[in-house]
């Protein structure tokens, strides 16, 4: 054995330790169970980390990135791709649970190890099933295993590593390159970016105008509602800021970890690619131990005295109750008994208030993905019925959406799930982020009203992203 990997122990807050040669001995006894060929999954718990601080040092050359930061709950970084999946079209849910089933089934993780620490399949799911023109668009869904994994909850934190073997890539080889990069990351600072959070973000240039084109839709998708066509309508926006220099959506994620903390915050990003990221407040569905939970989050109010008064909107509470009444009828139909409380509580996530109703169920047999299928999208980011408010978005919007209000999350290898809907999000590429909001619309949505919240909720993102204007009378409002 050469020095660097002498037997000396790898601390860990929980006191587990780990030698080199316990992993080594894990190593072998994986490529036993494997006979030589697969996946092999090695874990090792480090001293508490901060995945989102040490993402930049664990992708290096990684061409896929990935970042969920539940903190205080699970924080997740993960890097480079084991194996991954990229298609379109009404079977993907299905597609993704199978591929997620197999890429996870089949690998061998012969070490014990913590629920946070479970290798998982990351997921990246479009609104649309398929873009509107081939190429055009982001497929209707991406899954990735991931080669790197370092997840943190609480005090406890963990690093994986997985690769399949074979040529060069042996149990030895892979137990090595697991410890080299643990030492590495040991050593480092341990919060190598803890300030990013305080740093303001680079000007805002220029950003595009969007009310007069915004205004024109809302009045077309109001006409629909009125005329009864459509119960709901959920008409989103997207704004166009150019930025005085180019930005690492790391340093935008940790001001949103300090102004966003009710949320969860995302980033998925391919090769050199567009960044997804957003703080999302709303759960499409977790999975724990078999117990499903979904959030109804629909009504909207700046934090503020009145802010209360969301739960006496007479328009507020009608276009809560349709989302509740849809989620709940969806999860009955899949054979699942909901559960809900009887009326809506306020969740506040950074500067807005939301309606809120947690909705609840045992999942028996049911496939996570397949009820996300059922579920998504729920009225609360496109309308109802839903097949007609998906062919008004697909008319009315100017713009594809891309992963905007679209399932993001993962699902590990004991079954547990979570997907997040994917908004308060943008997409960032050099200097140019794109953000996207959007509002709903029931009988009585008054243009203005519409437009003020869209307003509110991008100036909300600009504010939580701390992305002041360069110079005010030049920008475009």
């Amino acid at each position: 054995m050469s020095s660097r990997f002498c037997p000396f122990r790898v601390q860990a807050p929980s006191s587990v330790t780990t030698s080199f040669s316990d992993l080594l001995a894990a190593a072998a006894e994986g490529a036993r169970q494997l006979e030589g060929e697969g996946v092999l999954s090695l874990a090792l718990p480090l001293t508490g980390r901060d995945p989102m601080a040490l993402l930049s040092q664990l992708d290096q050359g990684e061409r896929f990135r990935f970042l969920w930061d539940s903190a205080p709950g699970l924080c997740l970084a993960a890097s480079g791709r084991c194996n991954s999946l990229e298609l379109s079209g009404p079977r993907r849910f299905e597609l993704a649970q199978r591929f997620s089933a197999v890429s996870l089934g089949r690998l061998a993780a012969p070490q014990a190890c913590p629920p946070l620490a479970r290798p998982r399949v990351l997921l990246a799911f479009s609104f649309f099933d398929s873009p509107l023109q081939e190429g055009d668009g982001v497929p209707g869904v991406q899954a990735v295993l991931p080669r790197w994994q370092l997840s943190r909850q609480g005090r406890h934190c963990w690093l994986r590593l997985q690769r399949t073997l074979g040529g060069e890539v042996s149990a030895r080889s892979l137990a090595e390159e697991l410890w080299e990069q643990a030492e590495r990351l040991a050593q480092l600072p341990a919060d190598p970016s803890a300030d990013a959070g305080d740093q303001p973000g680079p000007a805002i240039v220029s950003s595009s105008p969007w009310q007069e084109g915004y205004r024109s839709v809302v009045e077309r998708g109001l006409e629909l509602v009125e005329a009864g066509n459509l119960r709901k309508l959920v008409l989103a926006v997207r704004q166009q800021l150019q930025l005085a220099q180019p930005l690492d959506p790391l340093l935008l994620l940790a001001q949103l970890r300090q102004r966003q903390p009710g949320s969860c915050r995302f980033l998925w990003q391919q090769a050199d690619g567009p960044a997804l990221l957003g703080a999302s407040p709303e759960r499409l569905l977790t999975v724990r131990q078999g117990q499903l939970r979904s959030d109804a989050l629909a009504g909207t109010a700046p934090v503020g005295a009145n802010a209360d008064q969301l739960l006496h909107s007479d328009k507020d509470r009608r276009e809560h109750e349709l989302v509740v009444e849809a989620i709940t009828e969806v999860l009955q139909h899949s054979g699942l008994t909901p559960r809900r409380p009887r009326h809506p509580r306020l969740a506040r996530h950074g500067q807005l208030v939301h309606l809120h109703t947690p909705i609840t169920a045992a999942l028996g047999e049911q496939q996570p993905l397949a009820v996300a299928a059922a579920l998504h999208p729920t009225p609360a980011v496109a309308g109802l019925p839903r097949r007609e408010a998906m062919a008004a978005l697909r008319s009315l919007e100017p713009f594809e959406r891309g992963y905007y209000a679209a399932p993001i999350g993962w699902i590990d290898s004991e079954g547990d799930t979570e997907l997040r809907v994917a908004i308060r999000s943008g997409s960032l590429q050099g200097q140019r982020l794109e953000l996207t909001a959007g509002a709903g619309l029931v009988r009585g949505s008054a243009v203005e009203r519409e437009l003020a919240e869209v307003a509110l909720k991008l100036g909300v993102l600009q504010q939580q992203l701390d992305l002041p204007r360069l110079h005010p009378s030049n920008a475009t409002p």
